[in-house]
């Protein structure tokens, strides 16, 4: 059955469609007023990073993570995302800002670069000796990157219908798990869509690549470098990386849930010299947790990951082999720098449509072929997207990536069909994208750097500050603000609560947490 079949068996029943959640997770540096990567602790005003739901830490201390829960729509996940952001910064310390980039601002150098701290429990310290291991395995810098994590679930009324209309012999679970599934494959197969039409990240501090040797960029003014027709430096070759595990032969593989399972885990048991020459420890301290290709799973970057539902008594892989799939996390979007949020309501539909469309796709196994042709359009994307008559190869065919993006759109926005008349808009509205690579997020950012005369970190910054006198010349909603105060409070409880319980010393924890991997 094709996606029109498809399209039009769903049609009586896509108010079940309704019920799908969407939420966002959204990172950004705090940034001193010099214009360096904030040395200051995680404020106090937001609570304990280590149990806190909505405002955390990743990387660094200065690397904040603004998490909103699973919502019904674009407009209550922007509303709830933006609350969270005032608060932000109403909390801020003065002599502070929140960067609205992917890219990050100056660096001084790796020592600049304080590593997130999460208490002094063994669930606090292993998340802050991962991270030691990254910083160890891959340098400090690369962890500055921002960017979007995009939540989706479809809802359980929905999968029971379309198994009724397509598979009704099949147990919902296996159901679910093999559509989500083919729904990642899609994701991957056209992934490099998503930074042509919303990649912002075509430039960068030279900080950033400072004893960088290996970079084709070029010098856009003296404290900056770019490259003329990328879209998103950040899913390039100075971006995220798994080249590690790539030369090693171990790949995340999609082809079935078992087969994502499996592929993880591989990497996760097997050693590598490169880390072994690390240590595990020095001089007593800790290095990292382990010396296997991947520490645990999340250190495999991915444009996309099968999520199951949050279950804290097991492993990520445990849940999702024993619980199956919940969610889908799209980790491919750039911080859109013209927008206050770094995403707007228009994006969010666009990327319901574009959900929905690779569920709806068929979804046939990827090769180890297909996946090279994967790698160099992402790659060609990245950096060379908005070059004029840019060939992409489409299963051992070149065509040119208006041609195939024009055929993608068609589909998408045959999808949006089933959702809403704004999602039928939203995806025509940045469909002129495809034809206009002048309507790009990285096109207008390029151009307006040009036209003021500023390189990365002065356009920026000026952004910046710009947006934090607009925030905090808003109105509070008092009730997200007085949620937010007792998120803070009961944070710092629970993680109290959690360094009380600890009877284990860190070695035994750490020998039994992997013991179950």
């Amino acid at each position: 059955m094709d996606i029109v079949q498809k399209i039009q068996i769903l049609m009586p029943h896509r108010s079940l469609l309704s019920g799908n959640l969407v939420g966002i997770e959204k990172e950004g540096l705090r940034v001193s007023r010099k214009g360096g990567i904030s040395q200051a602790p995680h404020p106090s005003a937001f609570g304990c990073a280590l149990t806190h739901p909505n405002i955390t830490i990743d990387f660094s201390e200065s690397l904040i993570e603004l998490v909103t829960p699973p919502m019904r729509n674009a407009k209550e996940v922007l509303s709830f995302l933006s609350n969270t952001q005032h608060y932000l910064y109403h909390h801020l310390p003065k002599d502070q800002s929140f960067w609205p980039a992917s890219m990050p601002c100056v660096i001084r150098g790796e020592t600049f670069i304080p590593i997130a701290q999460f208490g002094t429990s063994n669930r606090g310290m292993m998340k802050t000796l991962y991270r030691t291991g990254l910083a160890n395995r891959y340098g400090s810098v690369m962890q500055t990157i921002a960017g979007i994590h995009f939540n989706y679930s479809f809802s359980l009324e929905f999968w029971e219908q379309y198994r009724s209309l397509l598979a009704p012999s099949e147990t919902i679970r296996t159901f679910i798990d093999c559509g989500y599934m083919g729904l990642t494959r899609n994701v991957v197969r056209y992934g490099w869509l998503i930074p042509y039409l919303f990649g912002a990240s075509p430039a960068v501090c030279k900080s950033f690549l400072k004893g960088y040797h290996k970079h084709s960029l070029v010098e856009f003014n003296e404290g900056t470098l770019y490259k003329p027709y990328a879209t998103s430096l950040r899913m390039g070759d100075i971006g995220y990386q798994n080249l590690r595990s790539d030369e090693v032969g171990v790949k995340a593989n999609y082809n079935s849930l078992s087969h994502y399972i499996h592929s993880l885990q591989a990497a996760m048991q097997t050693p590598c010299q490169e880390y072994e020459d690390i240590g595990l420890k020095k001089h007593g301290k800790y290095q990292q947790l382990n010396t296997n290709i991947l520490q645990i799973e999340n250190e495999y970057y991915a444009s996309v990951r099968p999520k199951p539902l949050v279950d804290e008594s097991k492993q990520p892989l445990d849940a999702l082999h024993d619980n199956g799939i919940g969610y889908v996390e799209l980790r491919s979007i750039d911080i859109n720098p013209l927008t206050p949020l770094g995403i707007d309501q228009e994006q969010v539909l666009f990327l319901e449509a574009y959900i929905l469309f690779c569920l709806l796709e068929s979804s046939p196994i990827i090769s180890s072929r297909e996946q090279f042709e994967i790698d160099n359009n992402d790659q060609l994307v990245a950096h060379e997207g908005r070059k004029p008559g840019l060939l992409l190869t489409k299963k051992g065919q070149q065509c040119t990536l208006q041609e195939w993006g024009q055929i993608l759109i068609d589909d998408i926005e045959r999808c949006a069909q089933l959702l809403s008349t704004e999602h039928q808009q939203a995806v025509i509205s940045i469909a002129r994208r495809i034809k206009n690579p002048d309507l790009t997020p990285s096109a207008i950012t390029l151009n307006q750097m040009k036209n003021r005369n500023q390189g990365f970190f002065d356009y920026i910054n000026v952004i910046a500050k710009q947006y934090r006198r607009t925030f905090l010349s808003n109105e509070v909603d008092t009730r997200h603000f007085d949620y937010l105060d007792q998120q803070t409070k009961s944070s710092c409880a629970k993680q109290l609560k959690i360094e009380q319980a600890d009877n284990l010393r860190f070695d035994e924890f750490l020998a039994d947490y992997f013991k179950g991997s």
